[in-house]
């Protein structure tokens, strides 16, 4: 059992390295269009609206296909005060309770809620409503629920590394009280 929920998390956890490794690469992509951004409007007084859109758009991209391997690498916003007191155990017991009740839900709800809108903005053709603007802003909202997709692969090892880690520390625990 224990060596099954390992290479589930293993497997999910590879996914969203390399998912993120990708997406680091919007990060640099983006920087780079916020320059020439900049550089375009202040220094050549020119103004583009496709620009400034891309920026929002590959901003989204970053935040939404990321926050998984945020997750993976425990980056994410926490109190942290109270968790790095709490012993390793502990800890898993928060990480599993935290997925299996908040996160795993919130993000099934997002991923069927998000559908529907992904498919009216496909079907309609969305575009931007901006005169030049950027078109196929449906691919953009494609990205919701694939980004919670990863979101609750990413939680759902985070349960099976947390079952883990509860189960090792309790094989622990009966070994020391066979030995003392």
């Amino acid at each position: 059992m224990i060596k099954t929920l390992r290479l589930c998390a293993n497997s999910i956890n590879a996914l969203n390295e390399k998912v993120g490794s990708l997406i680091s690469w919007c990060t640099t992509l983006m920087v780079a269009v916020v320059c020439y951004d900049v550089f375009t409007r202040y220094l050549l007084k020119v103004s583009s609206v496709a620009v400034q859109e891309l920026e929002w758009h590959l901003f989204a991209i970053l935040f939404l296909l990321g926050a998984a391997s945020t997750l993976k690498h425990d980056r994410h916003v926490r109190v942290d005060i109270i968790y790095m007191r709490l012993s390793v155990k502990q800890r898993a017991w928060v990480n599993l309770v935290g997925a299996v009740l908040c996160l795993i839900p919130f993000a099934c709800i997002i991923i069927w809620s998000s559908g529907a809108f992904v498919y009216n903005s496909y079907s309609f053709g969305e575009s931007s409503p901006n005169p030049g603007g950027l078109p196929a802003r449906y691919l953009l909202k494609a990205c919701i629920p694939f980004g919670f997709l990863l979101l609750l692969l990413q939680a759902f090892s985070l349960a099976c590394s947390s079952l883990v880690t509860i189960a090792e520390k309790d094989q622990e625990q009966d070994k020391e009280r066979d030995n003392g």
